[in-house]
């Protein structure tokens, strides 16, 4: 039997001894601020108990990370109709890059870089009279935790400086790939990415991704295909221009966000949650990539 106390611990106490933590998102003024000597990670093993480490317990901005509740809730709505509008291709380039949306006329090449996120966004606009509302509601019962909110600073200090997000929504809506004003879409956008959630949290609303649809209250969020389909697209999108390198390896679905967070999930078996705020060049926490790298090298744990 997998002793996933001691793994967790001996990786901790490894990676903090590292004087190279990365450097935390210091373009969004609100992440700035926050301590980069924090790590964190929460193992949600779904036929068994529950460990963690560290700030496991602690919010932070999950920025990206809520791409993935996004796209679940469009897709859930919508099914295939949503990938006339988005394509599920790797990109190969960062999460804001601009000129490969000009060049493919407004579909962005997946739902998990800025420019597919903005239009699933969009749709979420067009389906519910308060998405917002919405989202909070999905995420907490998917978490089982009403105490999941934005944070409406962060949500102001993206809008104050979301100047390429501005850029990429307007090019959306040049193509018609946006039905709602530009304003109301980033909106809903900088907002859910504002949502603040723990390491525990986290893997427990991505519960339903490694249970076949399932979420830990036993209620079908997903079909067993959709949940199948989005760990598909994590898996090959779910780290913008460093995704072949987290499946390389890690080998996991996962997504990043640059607040400092990854989730990745082995179907059927676990959801691991990690936090470091400070990040690599490409985006991702640095730490965290370190901390799932070792720990699928001790517990062989892939899909592969």
């Amino acid at each position: 039997m997998t002793d996933y106390q001691n793994i967790l611990d001996s990786i901790y106490k490894e990676l903090l001894t590292r004087e190279d933590k990365g450097e935390v998102a210091n373009y969004i003024p609100e992440l700035a601020k926050v301590d980069k000597t924090k790590l964190g990670i929460y193992l949600n093993n779904i036929h068994g108990k529950n460990y963690s480490v560290g700030d496991a317990k602690i919010k932070f901005s999950i920025q990206s990370i809520s791409k993935v509740f996004t796209l679940a809730m469009a897709f859930a709505n919508q099914g295939n109709k949503l990938w006339s509008r988005v394509d599920v291709e790797p990109s190969g380039n960062p999460f804001n890059y601009l000129a490969l949306l000009e060049q493919e006329e407004g579909i962005p090449r997946n739902p998990l870089i800025n420019s597919g996120a903005i239009v699933v966004a969009d749709c979420l606009l067009s389906t519910y009279e308060n998405p917002k509302a919405e989202l909070l509601n999905f995420v907490r019962n998917l978490a089982n935790d009403d105490s999941i909110d934005f944070n409406p600073q962060v949500a102001a200090s993206e809008m104050k400086t979301g100047f390429t997000n501005f850029a990429i929504a307007n090019l959306l809506k040049s193509f018609g790939n946006l039905e709602n004003p530009v304003e109301d879409v980033l909106d809903f956008y900088f907002h859910q990415c504002s949502l603040e959630m723990t390491c525990e949290q986290l893997s427990n609303a991505f519960f339903p991704f490694a249970n076949k649809g399932v979420c830990m209250q036993n209620n079908d969020c997903l079909t067993a295909t959709q949940a199948k389909r989005i760990n598909a697209i994590m898996l090959t999108c779910g780290f913008y221009d460093e995704a072949g390198e987290f499946a390389f390896e890690v080998g996991l679905p996962g997504k990043s966000g640059v607040g400092g967070g990854i989730v990745a999930l082995l179907p059927d078996n676990f959801i691991i949650t990690t936090w470091s705020p400070g990040l690599n060049e490409k985006g991702n926490s640095y730490l965290g990539m370190l901390a799932l790298e070792k720990f699928t090298t001790a517990t062989k744990a892939s899909i592969f």
